[in-house]
């Protein structure tokens, strides 16, 4: 009972490209349409150099022709690209171009899981896969996705933090391209691509995260700045070590402190005192 209840339920709303498609057989115009249609092909006939103007229909390469006879569809593929004929008294044509459009969203003020208020916006490339579908299922196709790609931007970047915001772009990109996608799949339309343009933060913000950035960078200078202090004087202290073992290793030092003032061009002075004299004074 359930599935019958489903069932009925898809038929009433004819949502899906089969029931507005195919819920008619295709050619099935009834005693009076046929009757129409044979009265438009004599005219047609008996007129023909004039007809033969209007019966004959070019699209461009990357157009398709959706064709009307007595309101119904002729053929579950749309005609072109090239010439066709229709009937001009029984026949309509819709013409649809299957080029890729791309188009701006606005920028949306929204509301993130955290709280924050970004303004957000992007652009949408998509392009028409269906033409039938886009045609018969919407009424337009390029304005309702236009509607439900701002709704859509909406509705994920809600579900996002500040942080994911600004650093998964393309994630967001490729959830917005997959919802998109399922849901204008009814109205023959395939999207290609989405993007995250840009995300403005109100000022005060701004200025706060670029507080707290340089109160980062300064902690982090200092922390740098006290370990390279920890290692120098860790080095002396084996310098020190080292040297205490060796009293000639500190009269070779002294000469290559000598050596490397004298080779500079400066005023300095230097007494050279003997280190017995100073060990001397030291021991007493």
């Amino acid at each position: 009972m359930e599935m019958e209840d489903q069932m009925e339920s898809q038929k009433t709303r004819g949502i899906s490209k089969d029931n507005l498609i195919s819920e008619r057989p295709i050619g099935s115009l009834g005693c009076v349409g046929w009757f129409l249609v044979l009265v438009s092909g004599f005219f047609v006939i008996l007129l023909f150099p004039v007809t033969i103007w209007f019966c004959f229909k070019i699209v461009q390469e990357y157009e398709r022709a959706v064709i009307f006879r007595l309101g119904r569809i002729t053929n579950r593929k749309a005609r072109g690209p090239g010439i066709f004929f229709i009937l001009p008294c029984t026949d309509s044509i819709v013409k649809v171009d299957l080029r890729t459009v791309s188009f701006d969203i606005p920028p949306q003020e929204i509301l993130t899981k955290d709280s924050v208020t970004v303004c957000v916006d992007g652009v949408v490339y998509f392009r028409v896969s269906d033409p039938i579908a886009s045609v018969v299922n919407v009424t337009n196709a390029d304005f309702s996705t236009r509607l439900l790609a701002q709704t859509t931007l909406r509705n994920v970047l809600g579900t996002k933090n500040l942080a994911e915001v600004l650093s998964d772009r393309e994630g967001i990109a490729h959830s917005m391209q997959s919802s998109l996608d399922e849901a204008t799949d009814n109205w023959g339309i395939k999207v290609e691509r989405v993007e995250i343009k840009d995300v403005k933060l109100p000022v005060q913000l701004q200025r706060a995260m670029a507080a707290e950035a340089e109160a980062a960078r300064e902690a982090r200078a200092k922390v740098i700045a006290a370990e390279g202090e920890m290692n120098a004087s860790r080095a002396l202290k084996e310098a020190s070590l080292v040297i205490a073992e060796s009293p000639s290793a500190l009269q070779l030092r002294y000469l290559q402190t000598l050596n490397t003032i004298a080779a500079e061009k400066n005023s300095t002075i230097i007494f050279p005192l003997p280190m017995d004299v100073i060990s001397n004074f030291m021991r007493k």
